[in-house]
């Protein structure tokens, strides 16, 4: 599709591909509170969604009144992966967008997570995406800071060979939007109306460029998009 407007696709993965973020949460839950935080559910989806649990090590120390150390943080992963390996679902209608934007431009496409990259590859692969994705798979983890800051979608657009002004991000959260804005490309939110995901009004406070709520309409919506659409 030479006419394309953009150089790249550049997608989140926990919210946008894969429906995992309450599961990790439910697995986050029940081992902060067996730490004594008494965190809900909702809570925990409020507080974490969108960032890296490594991140959050104040809080939880603080409110927990413990010093945690790899083992803690091994345990998590290890509960959290097997959870996802069990229970884990795609975004409806993610794999067929990525397959059509893969197509469509190339195999000009890279997940950008703040997810270690066990996490991200796992989900990948559970939902039948991760062909799409070969040697294109960026975590947070790696680089020297993870989102909010940039690092995570400039290290993708230069691998790709993109400059990231030209490059269109796909972000459900507003520290993962916040990412993508600051990295110069142009953010668009997806934003259904169910628990885990950021609102449209916040996606557009930190400079979403559109938001929309259908994965589906995904391919189409960056496919015709011009500079300067809402």
């Amino acid at each position: 599709m030479t006419d394309f407007p953009f150089d790249a696709v550049l997608f989140d993965c926990d919210g946008v591909l894969v429906d995992s973020e309450p599961i990790t949460s439910h697995v986050l839950t029940q081992m902060l509170n067996e730490l004594g935080w008494d965190i809900t559910h909702d809570e925990t989806m409020r507080i974490f969604t969108g960032k890296a649990v490594r991140d959050e090590l104040p809080r939880i120390q603080s409110h927990t009144g413990t010093t945690l150390g790899p083992e803690w943080f091994d345990e998590f992963r290890q509960r959290r992966n097997a959870a996802l390996d069990r229970e884990l679902l795609e975004i409806p209608g993610a794999p067929d967008a990525v397959r059509a934007l893969h197509l469509a431009l190339d195999g000009r496409i890279a997940v950008a997570s703040g997810a270690d990259r066990r996490k991200v590859e796992l989900q990948l692969a559970k939902v039948g995406i991760a062909d799409c994705f070969d040697g294109r798979v960026f975590s947070g983890h790696e680089m020297p800071r993870s989102k909010p800051f940039p690092d995570v979608y400039l290290a993708a657009a230069q691998v790709l060979g993109v400059d990231p002004k030209r490059c269109a991000v796909v972000e459900d959260t507003v520290t993962g939007a916040t990412a993508g804005v600051a990295a110069g490309a142009t953010v668009f939110g997806y934003s259904p109306d169910t628990n885990g995901h950021s609102a449209a009004s916040a996606l557009r406070d930190v400079g979403v460029a559109h938001v929309f709520t259908d994965m589906k309409q995904l391919p189409a919506l960056l496919a015709g998009w011009q500079a300067g659409a809402r």
